[in-house]
């Protein structure tokens, strides 16, 4: 078994390594330069004047806290050598419910290229593998078409509907909620997504 954290996973030309503070100044461009491809799905504070948003600084600062005591894993997604995006592993849990939840956002220049799906096959497989997860769930707008099909894509079941579960682009949104559990792709999630590809071609 490979350690949990920090840890650097890879395929082809796609590659998850740890967030680190000093990422900030690339962050910022690319949030900066995709704010209104990303903004519809954005978190958002319903209470902005008291809850104001956190700095890139805060934020990274934060989550790697929670990363050193096993509760969550901050990933930068990189493409051909360049960070096109984040995957971030939240709320881990063990004991009886040994589960998780992730969420993601990509650079619009490397969306459609399969990237963000093969980065969250090689997160699932992780998480699934070397942290013996039972459960891993992903919530994602019904209206977030692509979002939807990457995860039945990579084998997640469909749970139901979360009504005003989150607060999106500044209103309660209702999410879809997709599901993981061990066993449910034999051989691996990644290795079905190659497969499959390799079938396509």
């Amino acid at each position: 078994m490979s350690k949990a954290w920090p840890v650097t996973l890879r395929h082809d030309e796609v590659r998850l390594r740890p967030l680190r503070v000093r990422d900030a100044k690339r962050w910022q461009q690319l949030r900066a330069s995709n704010h209104d491809w990303l903004a519809q799905w954005e978190a958002t504070s319903p209470m902005p004047a008291v809850e104001p948003p956190p700095t890139f600084r805060q934020s990274a600062r934060q989550m790697l806290t929670e990363a050193r005591a096993g509760r969550t894993m901050p990933f930068v997604v990189e493409y051909q050598g360049a960070f096109v995006g984040q995957i971030n592993v939240s709320d881990i849990t063990y004991g009886s419910l040994r589960g998780c939840h992730f969420g993601y956002w990509i650079d619009k220049g490397a969306a459609g290229k399969g990237v963000m799906t093969t980065a969250a096959a090689l997160v699932t497989d992780h998480l699934l593998e070397n942290l013996k997860l039972h459960r891993i769930e992903i919530a994602i707008r019904p209206e977030n078409i692509p979002s939807n099909r990457l995860a039945v894509r990579l084998g997640y079941g469909f749970e139901g509907i979360r009504p005003a579960f989150l607060h999106i682009n500044n209103a309660w949104r209702d999410h879809n909620v997709y599901v993981m559990n061990p066993g449910v792709v034999p051989g691996g999630v990644l290795a079905n997504l190659i497969k499959s590809r390799d079938t396509k071609a």
